[in-house]
């Protein structure tokens, strides 16, 4: 472009004016102003974020099985279901609790009806009968099988099948101080095994200091093969005075 300002003609611009010296005639004006020279903002598209200043939607999560949003019931829905589990396992907990108690407390129990362990002169190989209380002393003819630990013998004679069974503070010659017996289901052990156990329950037994005040020895009696098969299985330990009813005590505890 030109930026000269000369009178005259300009190819393009002005018209030859037919009167030499006439002013050019000037251009006529545009049909609407001049836009601003800012540039154009576009549009925003929809993936756009919003404009600073203004508040977001949050977004609720989808529901699990039709893809629709979560909602505030299915929220508390949720929640309640979490609560009810919770509930549930505690429930369940406690019943375990009762359960394992009620045990405990049932094995106790039973653990105190149990009879006492047998003492050093009982065997434990089989349990020993329940004594029973004699209620009046002395007491004639007292089979040999139903002698009781710790009776006491007027004129006690081992060989017999019945005795005098009186008080140990009263005169007598012996005294049942141990007691084994074998279980029912066992076979006959034999004479040599029954003479061993029974030197071996003697030995066991425990007798008081007042043993020291007489002459005294052991005993054994112990079933036969007979007796064995009609029920005997007792082996007894006897303390025997050498003469007489010289002992006025009992000789255990």
């Amino acid at each position: 472009m030109n930026d000269q300002n000369a009178t005259g003609t300009s190819a393009g611009n002005q018209k030859a004016s037919p009167n030499p010296g006439t002013p050019p005639v000037a251009p006529p004006p545009p049909a609407r102003p001049p836009t601003s020279s800012l540039p154009v903002q576009p549009p925003a598209s929809p993936e756009q974020p919003a404009p600073a200043g203004k508040p977001v939607a949050t977004e609720r999560p989808l529901a699990a099985a039709g893809g629709k949003p979560a909602t505030d019931a299915d929220e508390r829905k949720q929640t309640l279901s979490k609560i009810a589990f919770v509930a549930g396992a505690l429930v369940l907990l406690g019943l375990v609790i009762w359960w394992l108690a009620t045990l405990i407390a049932s094995g106790n129990e039973q653990a105190a009806k149990q009879p006492p362990a047998p003492t050093a002169a009982e065997s434990a190989s089989a349990p020993a009968a329940p004594q029973a209380t004699r209620s009046q002393l002395p007491v004639d003819g007292v089979g040999a099988l139903d002698y009781q630990l710790g009776d006491c013998f007027e004129n006690f004679d081992p060989e017999a099948t019945e005795s005098r069974v009186v008080a140990c503070t009263a005169g007598h010659s012996a005294q049942l101080v141990a007691v084994h017996r074998y279980p029912e289901s066992d076979s006959y052990p034999g004479i040599n095994a029954l003479r061993q156990k029974g030197r071996e329950i003697c030995q066991g037994a425990g007798l008081t200091d007042a043993v020291a005040n007489y002459v005294l020895m052991q005993r054994n009696a112990y079933p036969s093969d007979t007796s064995w098969a009609q029920g005997d299985r007792r082996v007894d330990c006897y303390v025997t005075a050498d003469k007489g009813n010289i002992i006025m005590e009992s000789l255990i505890p």
